[in-house]
């Protein structure tokens, strides 16, 4: 057993304890309102779906260095990564393929046509209000993509009371740090107008493994700038209208090939989202939402050319209407198309497709019992239609004790890149049939403990998911060197624990997963998957200080398929501190990786070292 691995075990039997023991902070989130896990508000007592709320304060106390590292450190899934905080990454929830988790930015789809998913290195997180990850098939309320689950990121949004918010950092590894936001409301008016820069000389992602390509001993750094704006408008009396724009600029360095280690190479992306909504109460039991969303994700490298661009745009009409009390239907209409510039695809470059939809749901919560069904009709302009379908009930035990479940499928649709490029299936030849839809089928069940401040959450799950699109053999398309097929399927079981409890002044928060991501066909792990990973974090205030703590730990995985080469396990820790200097100014320390651990996520790359952030945070009432 390696020292990585044993490193890892002992905080993951030390998580098993806590999280079995946990409740929730003193400060009880249960009646937060959401949204992602119905396309409706509901409150977070209500929600019967493994849902976790991630806060402002969580956001600004640990300063991760991306939306991807703050998920994993608040054990909501895992995470791979070609180096630095810009550098390529993936995220796994309940082990799910990284495709297979929707990603949503005020509501607006955020995808890649060539390799499928969302470029987390494109999320931009200075900006981030709250962040909801919903686990679990989500197509019978988003359509495709939502196999793993669903991640909505919401920007911040303006007050009632004029304010500004401004933070600059300084850090070893030569980063440094500046965001700026302006907040407030005027008339029927609000705003919120937030920038962000950030510029690092990183250090050297990749490790000299036996066999590595790529490795150069320099560092590799990156910059990003990140833009959002927001404005409100309270039309009339139940009438709002809102546009809200978003752009981050992210220029990554990276080593492509140690036979040219003169060659500065670069990852350029410019992720765009838009979205112009009016939403409608025209009676206390009717409210609508009419949407226009759209988003472009542009990836580059440089010197070697090469250059994608995928476009989504998204109409959508979505309400509820509340039946009687304790009964509600929710109903959608939504076009979704998409567009991706890529030089592989056989029809001139440029590719495209659109989706129409209908869903439907219905929410019924009488005494003890809940129950909720959503239906959805998907039709493609390429593979044709799918319907999907979830169902979910819950049953309180006692008042503070609630047993759910649910069943239900989800799909991913084939990217344009996997059908339309010499890679993709031929027509022409004889028995060749078009790429089928990935598909999900789960079940779950699950128990909600709440006591006053104390809350925990136990679930189980088993999620088969076929027709899994790999690059296989030869012989189905134009290319001699392989060609994408249908032809995997995945199983992902496992057993989720979420709680958190306050011990005198201190409050923590636990999670840990055992899971089994398996290739149906082999038995095998999925790359890049654990067993087992976990998390534990604490705070406390302390006069004008607040301390926090968090490990994050994670079992061995493997790289490859085939599950031969070995990725040993670990466990960070991370420790922050806020000192309050006066009412509008407060000083920050943050040290992630404090021991200093020699990590890897993906073979031959290198993971952060021990970094150091100082922050002076400023939030004066104009």
């Amino acid at each position: 057993m390696s020292h990585a691995f044993s490193a890892a075990r002992r905080p993951l039997l030390a998580l098993s304890a806590l999280a079995l023991a946990a409740s929730a902070h003193a400060q009880n989130k249960l009646d937060t309102v959401v949204t992602t896990a119905t396309r409706t508000p509901q409150r977070l007592a209500e929600v019967l779906a493994d849902l976790t709320v991630i806060t402002r304060a969580d956001i600004e106390r640990q300063a991760a260095a991306s939306v991807a590292d703050l998920l994993r450190n608040n054990g909501c899934a895992e995470m791979a990564r070609n180096g630095g905080a810009a550098a390529t990454t993936s995220l796994f929830l309940r082990g799910a393929d990284s495709r297979h988790t929707l990603v949503l930015v005020d509501g607006v789809r955020m995808d890649s046509q060539s390799t499928g998913g969302a470029s987390w290195q494109g999320m931009p997180v200075a900006q981030v209000e709250r962040i909801e990850v919903l686990k679990g098939p989500a197509s019978a309320i988003y359509g495709s993509d939502a196999v793993g689950g669903v991640v909505q990121i919401f920007t911040r949004k303006g007050g009632r009371q004029i304010s500004a918010d401004l933070g600059v950092a300084l850090g070893n590894l030569g980063t440094h740090k500046a965001d700026g936001g302006l907040f407030g409301s005027s008339g029927i008016f609000d705003f919120a107008v937030t920038g962000a820069i950030e510029e690092s000389d990183g250090f050297n992602s990749t490790v000299d493994y036996p066999g590595s390509f790529s490795y150069v001993p320099d560092r590799d750094g990156w910059h990003k700038y990140q833009g959002t704006a927001r404005i409100g408008a309270q039309v009339a009396p139940g009438q709002r209208a809102e546009f809200v724009a978003l752009r981050t600029h992210t220029n990554a360095q990276y080593d492509g090939s140690k036979s040219k280690p003169l060659v500065d190479d670069h990852t350029v992306q410019d992720t765009d989202a838009r979205r112009l909504a009016w939403t409608s109460q025209w009676t206390p039991a009717l409210q609508t939402q009419l949407s226009y969303g759209q988003s472009r994700d542009r990836y580059e490298t440089q010197p070697s050319p090469y250059l994608t661009i995928t476009q989504v745009r998204n109409l959508a009409l979505t309400g509820s209407y509340a039946v009687a009390a304790g009964q509600q239907i929710n109903f959608q209409g939504e076009r979704i198309e998409d567009e991706l510039q890529n030089s592989g695809l056989v029809t001139a470059g440029v590719g495209k497709r659109h989706r129409n939809a209908v869903g439907a749901g219905y929410l019924f919560n009488q005494g003890a019992f809940s129950l909720q069904a959503h239906a959805r009709h998907d039709a493609d302009s390429q593979f044709g239609s799918v319907n999907t379908g979830t169902l979910l009930a819950g049953y309180a035990i006692t008042p503070g004790l609630r047993v759910v479940g649910s069943v239900g499928n989800a799909f991913r649709a084939p990217t344009i890149y996997q059908q339309g490029t010499v890679y993709g299936p031929d027509l022409s030849k004889p028995g060749v049939k078009p790429l089928m839809a990935e598909h999900g089928h789960n079940v779950e069940a699950g128990l909600k403990y709440t006591a006053g401040a104390h809350e925990l959450s136990l679930t189980a799950y088993r999620n088969r998911v076929g027709n899994l699109i790999t690059f296989g053999a030869a012989g189905s398309c134009q290319s001699a060197f392989g060609c994408y097929q249908n032809v995997s399927e995945a199983k992902l079981q496992g057993v989720s624990l979420a709680g958190a409890t306050q011990l005198a002044a201190v409050n923590l928060r636990a999670t840990l997963d055992l899971q089994k991501p398996t290739d149906a066909s082999t038995g095998l792990l999925l790359a890049r998957r654990a067993k087992r990973l976990g998390s534990v974090n604490a705070d406390t205030v302390l006069g004008d200080w607040t301390m926090g703590a968090g490990v994050q730990a994670s079992g061995a995985r493997f790289d490859n398929a085939a599950n031969t080469r070995r990725l040993g396990g670990y466990a960070l820790m991370n420790l922050n501190a806020q000192y309050k200097l006066s009412r509008d100014l407060k000083l920050q320390l943050n040290l992630d990786n404090a021991f200093d651990r020699a990590t890897t996520t993906a073979y031959g790359y290198a993971s952060a070292p021990r970094t150091v952030l100082a922050s002076l945070r400023w939030t004066p009432a104009l």
